[in-house]
């Protein structure tokens, strides 16, 4: 097998532990953990990880002083808001719906570079943001009040859609970090200060967790959550992207709602309806107005 074949099936894996995710964390919390103490366990193990791991095989690398204060705001939006907002909606809502909303997350970028990068704007993509969100907010309105896999889908969609904006706003602020910094030396700090933000919040469900009552595949659950959807897709997604285009890790990330689907579905927990589709296409048709980029015709000159 080639460079390039092992590294697109290094992407589809951690992309489709990505999908996996929304159910098997839905399947751990809040029965046998709330949300905010697994955040706590899930961010306390990868923090631990990173820095072993970074320790034994990459060069220390120091951080400079006049990036901390961006690195902190990293911190806050990428693991804090991000993760928190995160599990506390899935709790509340269904795996296909926090995977469809999740996919909102290139159109907020757009929107948040427009602000902080001074990116471009067309109308193509002004149209995109629109019928993108237009597709959120149905979601978040029209979807049920309650159902098997959700005691409150409005609300759990409303905060997976704040983890959507806010992880987005934190791959804008850490754009020149991750160019500056080795990966390791960035996810390190980021989760260290990450952790610390999150300690206050998670300390008391963490510390109500009653260990020994837990059953066995609810063990493996945990594990897939810690270690692989947090550490294992940072080393996959790390190295696909030393060996393949931005653009084409990128793609994977729109596979990520359709593996959940799947997933959830073969397993029955969650199901489809007219409003999932209809806001699920119009996110797509958002996402594919503002991220795609079409090619100018060029005027004939004869010779």
């Amino acid at each position: 097998m080639r460079t390039r074949e092992i590294a697109l099936l290094v992407a589809l894996i951690a992309t489709s532990i990505y999908g996996i995710t929304f159910t098997v964390a839905k399947d751990v919390m809040p029965l046998h953990i709330k949300p905010f103490g697994f955040i706590l366990l899930r961010v306390g193990v990868a923090t631990s990880l990173f820095w072993i791991v970074g320790s034994l095989f990459f060069k220390s690398e120091p951080i400079e002083r006049q990036d901390f204060l961006r690195l902190i705001a990293a911190a806050l939006f990428g693991i804090a808001i991000n993760m928190l907002s995160f599990f506390k909606g899935l709790s509340y809502t269904t795996p296909i719906n926090a995977a469809v909303i999740m996919a909102t997350a290139p159109i907020m970028v757009f929107v948040f570079s427009i602000f902080l990068l001074k990116e471009k704007i067309l109308i193509r993509k002004i149209i995109g943001i629109a019928i993108g969100l237009i597709g959120t907010v149905i979601l978040i309105l029209y979807g049920q009040k309650s159902s098997a896999a959700g005691s409150n889908i409005p609300l759990g969609n409303l905060l997976v859609f704040i983890n959507a904006t806010s992880y987005s706003l934190y791959l804008v602020i850490a754009k020149k970090l991750t160019v500056k910094y080795h990966p390791f030396t960035f996810a390190r700090w980021i989760y260290l200060i990450g952790f610390l933000m999150v300690l206050p919040f998670g300390f008391q469900e963490f510390s109500e967790v009653q260990w020994h009552f837990l059953p066995i595949d609810i063990w493996w659950k945990i594990g897939f959550i810690v270690v692989l959807s947090t550490f294992v897709t940072y080393l996959f997604n790390l190295y696909a992207l030393t060996k393949l285009k931005p653009t084409t890790v990128g793609i994977f990330i729109y596979l990520q709602p359709v593996v959940a689907t799947i997933y959830a579905l073969n397993v029955g927990s969650d199901s489809l309806n007219t409003v999932k589709i209809i806001a699920t296409i119009c996110i797509f048709i958002g996402i594919y107005l503002v991220s795609v980029k079409f090619k100018k015709k060029q005027k004939y000159e004869g010779n």
